[in-house]
């Protein structure tokens, strides 16, 4: 795991921590190829330098943010922003469940939107895949 992605989760209260890290562990697994660091002070993946997924501590909880997550169609996911990114909370890491949050990534990789150019475009958005 990225170190800096480590030292976010490590300064983490027991339950973020364990939320987050459950999440890091699947997100790297369904990604192996994806760039993580922390931008804009969060965890976030990366691949060809497009922004894919990422999570943030909340007051109560984790969000996980996929930037092209409305693309998906999912019911797990809420709408995030006026683009097209979608979000999922956790309270508990009893709350993640797996088999949904693989499917997310395997979309995450199928459908994606070029956030990476957003500025040059001013604030245009382009589909890639």
């Amino acid at each position: 795991m990225d170190q800096g992605i480590q030292n976010y989760n490590d300064a983490l209260s027991d339950g973020d921590r364990e939320i987050c890290e459950k999440l890091a562990n699947v997100i790297n697994k369904a990604l192996p190829d994806a760039e993580s660091k922390i931008w804009h002070a969060h965890p976030v993946w990366f691949l060809d330098g497009n922004p894919i997924v990422g999570y943030s501590k909340l007051k109560e909880s984790v969000r996980l943010l996929f930037w092209s997550g409305q693309s998906f169609e999912e019911e797990g996911l809420q709408v995030e922003g006026k683009f097209k990114a979608a979000e999922a909370r956790y309270e508990t890491v009893k709350d993640i469940r797996v088999t949904d949050l693989k499917r997310w990534l395997t979309k995450s990789r199928e459908i994606q939107w070029d956030y990476k150019n957003i500025v040059k475009r001013k604030g245009v958005l382009v589909r890639l895949k």
